[in-house]
């Protein structure tokens, strides 16, 4: 089908769907689009495609026979030949798929829709006399960030009876214990070491059941609880038959054919359960409809989970994630959340309900809700104090690139406008705990938040700037004046910091070696890093004369920086980079055979330092600027200079057919004849024989940025067109439209796309 942007998913389009659900910094469960369920990470790290034995199914009868089918539709076929866990060591590609729903009969008609943060999934079945209706969602309340971080979601499961008769069905849900940890912790005492232990239950709980890990010898992170359960009368069965092989699959499956509703606790003795079964006997009208409403929440209160150097006061100490300070334990979660329920919905529904009210292209909905996602998946951390900690992306089995990074999370503007708290403690733990008396900014702070002990590696020119930018708009949009009086004596510390390392003469210009987001360092000034600094030094000047200091300083090198980028480092259409490695502090010293091979030396004497743009056209060559209108500091460099830039961009890395696109970095970004923006082109030439790594690559977060910015200077036809091209490509049949992915699953920089809403307020 062709997509639909903002519309109903079907048939190849369902492929890759997987939707989000749970609390911010709080764990994941992903919604298929058939209805599946997948990438279930709960001990606070992404667990991609870990997809245990759980789901839901109906039974009919039909006479005196039972008819059952589980509740998603048709397994994808590249789930065919593909392990669903990367724990379970038996289920490789060729083995079957062995514990998966795939061998259960299913719905043949399925859609999917979002309302983000709704999901909802429609089956039907020729063979099935009634309909039915899915919807997943958790809590996403903007300005409620302790309700918005509840480990839960909900399913709401809607049966309509589409036959002329009456009718009689059992609804089961079922989930095998996926909490288990077999092994104890390495360094449990008293010799004990790694050797199975079986200490984990299914717990029979009021019209529910817990699949339960105890905390054993070992380290509490073993710990963990995971519920099901509804708030009306349910059977609860806890005894599932214990065998070998595929026996208790066998038996549970029987069991539903048959339309059994058994209510059991969990054995008295011998080993536990293998899992738990929640059931309902519905009775169905003719053209009637009947909802269950399900909870599923999960407890992990510990972790073994911690980042870089740690000092005296915090060495041996883990993550704990937030839920842990308010909840003892999962029946007090339980508690709180269905007495609030209705309240949850409601509030989360009212967003929602807004989000898609907004007169915006389709497109730029699709982009801003989408990347929502991101909120919800194991990107984000969020410790017992309340402050978040965060991922570039998540990996497979791990978090990927780790410290809340400053110039990833420069690109991501959702947080500051929704959950303006969560952000401001970004900024806390940049100027406070991750900056030293000098001004020096760890670019990647510790986990948990810790004093960093170390600032022995580069500061990040962009993420240090950009922070400073950022300080401004959470100021703007807290309106707290103590909050930026706390900070202010380490922002100026930074600013200045900034000013003497990569500008020591003073021109305006950031031009000693500087780290950015490329992972490398940049020789010269250029227009990406430059445009950042004028930003902060215009916001630098700004507070300083709110709060009543000198700000000249600042004003006149700010005013200084502006004049000389627009001619120094303009070529007639747009930025470029001034590639320099005389009269700088820094010694470049391309014959040192200790970190250059003989071939590299000979690139360095020609050309100079590796990993530069010089006459490139950049996507981010007026970064800057974007941050720097997204933040409420206005303009800050010549308008008419900063569109033609953009124009430019769209000009020439704007390509919409990449079969004919070299690309030996990582080109599944964006691929054969799919359309995206490059992060450099050279349309005049002069192109480096080893640029900067990623330059022929496409990240949405910087489409995002380059068409938010044309639309702010009015240019908004091309920035759709950017827009939508990103969408096609995450449109379900080979990428998920739920997951845009960079160097990680859910990257943050992603989050640029909600500088759409600004853009498009006029």
């Amino acid at each position: 089908m062709t997509y639909e942007f903002q519309g109903t998913y079907t048939n190849e389009n369902l492929n890759k769907i997987a939707f989000p659900l749970g609390g911010m910094g709080a764990g994941m469960i992903c919604l298929e689009g058939y209805g599946g369920f997948t990438s279930i990470s709960l001990r606070h790290k992404p667990e991609i495609l870990h997809q245990p034995l759980m789901f839901a199914a109906i039974s009919v009868k039909n006479g005196n026979e039972w008819q059952a089918k589980i509740l998603q539709g048709k397994t994808p076929d590249w789930k065919i030949m593909f392990p669903f866990s990367n724990r379970a060591q038996n289920n490789q590609t060729g083995s079957g798929g062995r514990n998966t729903t795939m061998g259960f009969p299913y719905f043949k008609n399925n859609s999917f829709e979002s309302q983000f943060p709704f999901a909802t999934i429609n089956l039907s079945d020729p063979d099935m006399p009634l309909s039915v209706k899915l919807i997943g969602w958790s809590p996403f309340i903007p300005g409620n960030a302790d309700d918005s971080s509840l480990p839960t979601a909900f399913l709401e499961y809607e049966f309509t009876n589409e036959s002329p008769n009456d009718l009689e069905a059992v609804f089961s849900f079922a989930a095998e214990n996926f909490m288990i940890q077999n092994n104890e912790n390495p360094c449990c005492p008293e010799g004990q070491c790694n050797k199975p232990k079986e200490d984990h239950r299914v717990i029979k709980i009021e019209n529910g059941f817990v699949l339960h890990q105890a905390k054993g010898n070992g380290n509490a992170s073993r710990q963990g609880d995971f519920s099901v359960s509804t708030k009306e009368a349910a059977n609860i069965n806890c005894q599932w038959f214990r065998g070998g092989w595929f026996d208790h699959q066998t038996r549970l499956w029987d069991d539903i054919a048959t339309g059994k509703s058994i209510n059991t606790p969990d054995y008295e003795e011998g080993k536990s359960s293998p899992g738990g079964t929640l059931s309902i006997p519905i009775k169905l009208a003719k053209g009637k409809s009947r909802k269950v409403k399900l909870v599923l929440t999960w407890h992990v209160p510990e972790s073994e989970l911690s980042r870089d150097a740690c000092n005296t006061n915090f060495c041996n100490e883990f993550y704990q994630p937030w839920y842990a300070s308010k909840f003892k334990n999962i029946l007090k979660l339980n508690q709180y959340i269905h007495e609030n329920h209705d309240l949850l919905y409601k509030k989360s529904k009212d967003f929602s309900t807004q989000m898609q009210n907004k007169k915006l292209p389709a497109a730029v909905k699709d982009a801003v809700t989408a990347n929502l996602s991101i909120l919800k998946s194991p990107t984000l951390l969020r410790e017992t104090s309340g402050r978040i900690w965060a991922w570039e992306g998540s990996c497979d089995s791990s978090g990927c690139c780790s410290g809340s990074c400053t110039h990833v999370w420069n690109y991501a503007q959702a947080l500051p406008h929704l959950f303006p708290e969560l952000e401001r403690s970004l900024r806390e733990t940049e100027f406070e705990e991750s900056q030293n008396e000098s001004g020096h900014q760890n670019f990647r702070s510790s986990l948990p938040i810790q004093n960093s002990s170390s600032h022995n590696f580069h500061a990040a020119a962009d993420g240090q700037l950009g922070g400073i930018m950022k300080v401004y708009r959470d100021w703007k949009i807290g309106g707290d004046n103590s909050w930026l009086l706390k900070l202010w004596p380490k922002i100026k510390s930074s600013l200045n910091y900034c000013i003497e390392t990569w500008d020591p003469t003073h021109q305006g210009l950031i031009s000693e070696p500087h780290h950015n987001t490329y992972d490398i360092e940049f020789w010269g000034a250029d227009g990406m890093c430059t445009s950042f600094y004028l930003g902060a030094l215009k916001a630098g000047s700004l507070l300083a004369k709110e709060l009543k200091e000198d700000n000249s300083f600042y004003q006149e090198l700010y005013l200084k920086g502006r004049k000389t980028m627009e001619v120094e480092l303009w070529n007639g259409e747009y930025f470029i980079q001034n590639v320099q490695t005389k009269g700088l502090s820094a010694d470049f010293n391309p014959e040192n055979a200790e970190v250059y091979s003989t071939e590299e030396q000979t690139i360095l004497k020609e050309e100079g330092p590796k990993y530069q743009y010089g006459d490139g056209c950049l996507s981010d060559g007026a970064i800057g600027a974007w941050m720097a209108e997204v933040c409420g500091l206005g303009e800050i460099l010549d308008p008419k200079k900063v569109k033609s830039h953009l124009l430019a961009v769209f000009k020439y890395n704007f390509k919409k057919d990449f079969s004919n696109h070299a690309n030996p970095q990582r080109p599944t970004y964006c691929m054969n004849d799919e359309a995206g923006l490059l992060l450099c082109t050279w349309p005049r030439g002069n192109r480096l024989s080893l640029p900067f790594p990623y330059s022929e690559e496409v990240w949405t977060g910087i489409e995002y940025q380059v068409a938010s910015h044309l639309a702010i200077v009015g240019e908004k036809e091309k920035c759709l067109e950017i827009v939508q091209a990103v969408r096609k490509r995450y449109n379900g049949i080979s990428r998920n439209p739920f997951n845009e992915f960079e160097c990680g699953h859910w990257y943050a920089r992603a989050m640029s796309s909600y500088a759409l809403l600004q853009a498009y307020d006029e």
